[in-house]
């Protein structure tokens, strides 16, 4: 199942490179992942459906209990036929709806969405779970917001965004709860044996928000609407077909074990049916057809709520019979929705007239599909229908006695909607003139007839539809004496076929009666309207943010760091004290030669707190640093040393690059500085934590540790050096997230340097010039001989590239031959420690940086054009390349049977060398991308 998903996404990458060759052909390329689903699934169905679900699991970090589990049990494979079927269909739908120059984006990301929606309905990890429910909601919005998108799209986006992502958020917490409470994370297990108080109510509570904002609930509902903006094919795959379904099917797989857990079946019933009802009712003042099956979607996605979320198995087995005719019929309307835009230019009712005598087959294809969402025999609809008010009167949810009633009003309303779908694309309305329309290509209907057809096959054999949807329900007992409930088109002249066939004569009459409907609805108060209640909050949120960051962000970095350590002295201190056992004896220092950088380290330390000047402070701050860096050295710990070493020299030299466009000082003379003694005791209490916490820390240690015992086993990693064998195999996951942190932190300062200093400069690109224009180099050079500060080494004539870039008393002859004697040495070097690493101390970390201490080098002497020589390629694409590098690396042992990041030897080397590579290659970018940001604040 993860190789399936994997084949989603890299046919995906593909797609936007073979578009300008196979043009059209391309969404036939994409739709082949999505169709060789559905052939595994239907192959892998018949176990399935006979009680023995595939499982795989894929270890990734077993000590945290993450793993890649995946199920395909009768829930998930119903989901998987109805994502990648729908999937596949929409995809060579899209091949006659879009423009040739959209097919390689937009067939790209809905094939990456069918890839994640796989992903999530085939997960048995709650997070991987979430995991997957984050991407379907980010590529959502890349979707609705398309590639070049106007404002309407681009609100429309973010609406969708804000809201499923802040119900993700809630339901995160939930699923925690949940995992915790149950003792594991795997959901097979955690239905198994589902827990009960405590915190579960409230687990369950967060569950269901992050549900009902991805299934439009009310009052959750207001983006689907919104989302209509988007192209036809997208609505009629994700807001009819799947993502809109994620919320259902997380109600669906959690009912079996929670459903008796209060409140967890009142919220679904009164949030489902109350959505049902308001959702039809708002489709029938609608005039544009999307915008009716968008508010339909709505009420249908109600309906499953209450009905997959009931917790018996007549109500289960009706849920799941009507989520598969949903997404047949629903997506198949959307589909036809298209057609008709693409063949007439409108998708206004009012504007449309006499279209089924104009275009028979699709008005034959919508039939049936509209036939089935408003419950007509013979079709799938109908037995869906029947089953349902089975479940509300018999099936064991009667006990709540309005919920019939509410069934029943949102079925008659849906009839209603149905016929008016019917009547505003195709019949001839009085007073308007026939809408001239071409007939479609038989290929750009089929995809929208298939399912329609596949809603009236369903129906026909409901014996087979049981065969498919059964499954699931039996996972519910059957209340004692009472038969099991089977799918039939006739169970004799009963009160449930009473009902349906008065809610059919119900819906017709409503529509008939249209102009009454409207003129009734005109004399009801308005309801409070969920659309103006998100604008409102969010200029609610908005003018809130700017009160608070007008108090909060006053602009100065000392108040910043003042509250934030504060806060983490006051959180931190006072429980770290009280839970901390005695430390015992402490010691000093193991010899006298500790003494010497200890005494440096106190004494600069006191220094730099003392002296106003800024280069000062800064140098004495190395000073400390460097002297940590002896302390390392003199325990032992020559690894810490050597990367302390190379930091701090990165480090001072970066900051040096900044002092540039600071004061000299810190607090010119007479400023007042009423300040310096909150900073100070915040300082010293910053600094007795720290000194605390690493005594508790040190001194908790003892032989009962159950820490693995990582050099029992450095054999198997082919390394000797037990530090560098940790961080690029046995904790490397958090080389890989700290090394991609380093990473966004670089683009962070970069986007900084951007917005405050300029824009960023490459390596070997022209700076762009800000402020007064310097005078010529000749003119530089005579006032430096003039000059006190001209040195006997300043050149005197232009023999290197980019030598005017730094005035002439910057300049010196002999660093510049040194600099460029001494850099392939130094790369050179480099090279060694990032290999030496795996037998002494160096690594890739520690190798990076000294390449980059290099590239600085050539910086500092010879400029932007001369760094441009030694490093002719955009930083982003090699610190990119260099997190690529790590993660592919990783994944390697996975072709030699080992985990992901893990050390597997071959041909007598370690695949941890290739993740080592992409640490050393993305330190260097990095240092890269600082250099050119601060070139780009110099100009």
């Amino acid at each position: 199942m993860v190789v399936l998903v994997i084949a989603h996404l890299g046919v995906a990458a593909l797609v936007p490179f073979l578009a300008p060759r196979l043009r059209r052909l391309v969404w036939l390329v994409a739709a082949l992942p999505p169709l060789a689903t559905v052939v595994w699934a239907l192959y892998r169905a018949g176990q399935v459906l006979d009680g023995e679900p595939v499982t795989e699991s894929l270890p990734w970090a077993p000590a945290l209990d993450l793993r890649l589990d995946t199920v395909l049990d009768p829930l998930s494979l119903l989901m998987v036929l109805v994502v990648s079927g729908i999937g596949a269909l929409v995809l060579a739908y899209g091949a006659h709806y879009y423009r040739e120059r959209e097919a390689g984006r937009e067939a790209g990301w809905l094939l990456v969405f069918a890839g994640v929606m796989l992903g999530l309905v085939v997960a048995d990890h709650l997070l991987l779970l979430y995991t997957f429910w984050e991407l379907t909601t980010v590529v959502s919005f890349l979707l609705i917001a398309g590639r070049n998108p106007g404002t309407e799209r681009r609100r429309a986006a973010e609406q969708a965004l804000l809201t499923t992502v802040l119900g993700g958020l809630a339901m995160l917490l939930g699923l925690v709860m949940l995992g915790q409470a149950g003792g594991t994370y795997r959901l097979s297990e955690l239905l198994a044996d589902p827990p009960d108080g405590g915190w579960v109510p409230v687990a369950l509570v967060l569950v269901l928000v992050g549900a009902f904002t991805k299934s439009a609930q009310v009052p959750f509902h207001s983006w689907l609407p919104v989302a209509m903006v988007a192209p036809t094919p997208v609505s009629a795959y994700l807001h009819a077909a799947a993502m809109v379904k994620a919320g259902v099917y997380l109600v669906a797989r959690l009912a079996p074990g929670f459903a008796e857990v209060a409140p967890w079946r009142p919220l679904v019933l009164a949030f489902g049916l109350a959505t049902m009802v308001i959702g039809a009712w708002r489709a029938l003042r609608e005039k544009d057809l999307k915008r009716v099956l968008a508010w339909s979607t709505i009420s249908e996605l109600g309906m499953l709520v209450a009905l997959l979320g009931a917790g018996t198995r007549t109500a289960a087995l009706a849920g799941a019979v009507m989520l598969l005719a949903h997404a047949l019929f629903k997506s198949s309307l959307f589909m036809v929705t298209g057609v008709i835009e693409h063949q007439t230019g409108t998708r206004d009712l009012r504007k449309l007239s006499r279209l089924g005598a104009r275009l028979p087959a699709v008005c034959a294809v919508a039939a049936l599909s509209a036939g089935s969402m408003a419950g007509l025999p013979p079709l799938l609809g109908f037995i869906g229908e029947e089953a349902r008010y089975e479940a509300f009167l018999h099936g064991g949810v009667a006990g709540v006695p309005w919920t019939p009633l509410a069934l029943f009003a949102g079925s008659v309303l849906t009839v209603a909607l149905s016929a008016r779908y019917l009547w505003g694309a195709f019949a001839a309305k009085p007073g308007l003139p026939d809408t001239p329309a071409p007939r479609p290509a038989a290929a750009f209907l089929a995809p929208a007839a298939v399912p329609a057809a596949l809603g009236a096959a369903f129906g026909l054999l409901p014996a087979v539809t049981e065969g498919l949807t059964g499954p699931y329900a039996d996972a519910y007992s059957v209340p004692e004496g009472d038969k099991p409930y089977h799918l039939s088109l006739w169970h004799g002249l009963t009160w449930v076929l009473a009902l349906s066939v008065l809610t059919v004569l119900l819906g017709l009459a409503l529509h008939l009666g249209r102009r009454a409907v409207v003129s009734f609805r005109s004399r009801l108060p308005r309801l409070p309207d969920a659309q103006g209640g998100y604008r409102a909050a969010i200029r609610g949120l908005g003018s809130f943010a700017i009160a608070f960051t007008r108090v909060t962000q006053v602009g100065s970095l000392p108040f910043y760091l003042t509250v934030v350590l504060s806060t983490v002295v006051l959180l931190s201190l006072g429980s770290l004290l009280s839970g901390a056992s005695p430390t015992g004896h402490v010691e000093l220092w193991r010899s006298w030669v500790e003494l010497v950088p200890a005494v440096v380290v106190l004494g600069a330390a006191i220094a730099a707190t003392l002296i106003r000047d800024r280069l000062a402070a800064v140098l004495l701050t190395g000073a400390v640093g460097y002297g940590v860096a002896c302390l390392f050295v003199a325990r032992d710990a020559l690894d810490l040393a050597l990367t302390q070493f190379l930091v701090e020299s990165l480090t001072l030299v970066v900051i040096v690059l900044v002092l540039r466009r600071l004061p000299p000082r810190f607090t010119p003379e007479g400023q007042a500085t009423s300040g310096r003694w909150v900073r100070l005791v915040v300082s010293l209490a910053t600094g007795t934590l720290v000194a605390v916490f690493s005594l508790v820390a040190t001194q908790a240690r003892d032989d009962t540790s159950e820490a693995p015992d990582y050099a029992s086993h450095l054999e198997e990693t082919g390394s000797k050096n037990p530090v560098n064998a940790i961080i690029v195999d046995f904790r490397a996951l958090d080389t890989l997230g700290e090394i991609a942190v380093l990473l966004v932190t670089a683009i962070g300062v970069v986007s900084l340097v951007r917005v405050w200093g300029g824009e960023d400069v490459e390596p070997g690109q022209a700076a762009p010039v800000a402020g007064p224009q310097e005078p010529p180099a000749h003119q530089r050079d005579e006032r430096a001989e003039r000059s006190p500060a001209a040195r006997w080494d300043q050149p005197r004539q232009q023999w290197l590239p980019g030598v005017t870039e730094r005035p002439g008393t910057e300049r010196s002859v002999v660093m510049e031959v040194l600099t460029r004697v001494l850099f392939a040495s130094i790369l050179a070097f480099s090279v060694f420690l990032l290999f030496y690493g795996h037998y002494g101390p160096g690594g890739g970390f520690a190798g990076g940086l000294v390449a980059g201490q290099a590239f600085v080098l050539r910086y500092l002497v010879g400029g932007r054009t001369d760094l441009g020589l030694a490093a002719p390629i955009d930083p982003g694409i090699v610190a990119g390349g260099g997190l690529a590098l790590a993660a592919g690396a990783g994944l390697v042992p996975l072709a030699f049977g080992s985990e992901p990041l893990s050390a597997t030897l071959w041909l007598h080397v370690s695949t941890s060398i290739g993740f080592d590579i992409g640490v050393y290659v993305l330190v260097v970018g990095v240092i890269l991308k600082l250099l050119s940001a601060a070139e780009g604040a110099r100009a």
